[in-house]
């Protein structure tokens, strides 16, 4: 195990620009990821958990305190590295709390996850906490096993595309739009006026092919336990309690840490192992449950409303009530 820190590095920088003097706190931590303990085994071989959450997408953290290790992609794809080279690591717990997000980002993960597992022999077992819905299922379907939490939310198998229009806003104030452009469709999906029917048409036709591409993936991930006839039927787009998702064949149990980390001990032969993780931030952690696990902000307190803030129009397996039709 590498040596833990003590202290967390805190660099203070301030840039100066013509229009003022922003500064920008810098509490990043260490420079490499460490290894710490999460519960002692007394055996050599170890259980990585792994945790997924907030808002999934390539965009990274902005704001007065970034992440060191960049956007969710980068963290996953680098502790998955850093797990494949140890021999110690055995097994891997990937512990989702997510309402999803970009189809792009979403697909990344899934590969991200099929790859591992192929290419290390490395069994990755899911842990639903209290949301893990459309792209975080995607992500889910990509593992050995799925737990669910008795209390999870899940399911939202589906696409939404996001096309905000403001047209009537600038009526409003007085604000007129000319677009030059070279085909009738380049500025399909303009927010500055109203989608006409040939438009949506073409748009439904994107969302109905990201569609089949999700059950796809998830028919692949739970292949013999769940048919595909049976996953169109309930892929409409609504949420599932653990409960349902269990009887539906979604997921293979409702449990908590310790149901996950038995189950990942039988997928990998051993009796016994520690659990741990990796981290920029090792005095932050103190057991399984400890916040910020790998110094990130819950997605409610931060990475959601920044999404809201700056959601644009794109394709997404996210499950957003907030819309309205």
């Amino acid at each position: 195990m590498r040596k833990k820190a003590a202290l967390t590095t805190i660099s203070l920088m301030i840039v100066f620009s013509g229009v003022g003097c922003p500064f920008h706190l810098d509490f990043l931590g260490k420079d490499r990821m460490e290894e710490v303990v999460l519960k002692e085994s007394g055996a050599r071989e170890k259980i990585l958990l792994l945790d997924l959450s907030g808002v999934i997408g390539v965009m990274g953290d902005a704001g007065l305190f970034p992440r060191k290790d960049g956007n969710i992609l980068s963290r996953i794809y680098y502790r998955l590295e850093e797990a494949a080279s140890d021999p110690d690591i055995r097994g891997i717990i990937l512990r989702l709390d997510t309402p999803g997000g970009e189809v792009t980002a979403s697909d990344i993960l899934y590969n991200e996850i099929w790859e591992f597992r192929s290419r290390t022999g490395i069994p990755v077992v899911a842990l639903m906490m209290g949301l893990s819905t459309s792209g975080g299922y995607y992500i889910a379907s990509a593992c050995d096993a799925i737990f669910a939490h008795p209390s999870t939310i899940t399911g939202s198998i589906g696409v939404i595309s996001i096309f905000p229009n403001i047209e009537e806003l600038f009526h409003k104030v007085g604000v007129e739009m000319t677009v030059i452009k070279s085909g009738k469709m380049k500025d399909s999906g303009s927010p500055f006026r109203t989608m006409n029917e040939e438009e949506q048409a073409v748009f439904q036709e994107i969302v109905d092919g990201f569609h089949e591409d999700f059950l796809k993936a998830v028919y692949r991930g739970r292949e013999g336990k769940l048919g595909m006839e049976k996953l169109k039927a309930l892929a409409d787009g609504r949420i599932y309690t653990a409960p349902q998702a269990l009887e539906l064949g979604l997921i293979d149990d409702i449990g908590y840490f310790s149901q996950a980390f038995e189950k990942t001990l039988e997928l990998t032969g051993l009796r016994r192992a520690r659990v741990v993780t990796y981290t920029y931030y090792p005095q932050s952690k103190t057991n399984i449950y400890a916040r910020r696990l790998d110094g990130s902000l819950s997605w409610e307190s931060r990475e959601l409303q920044q999404l809201l803030q700056t959601l644009r129009s794109g394709f997404y397996y996210l499950w957003l009530p907030q819309l309205r039709e």
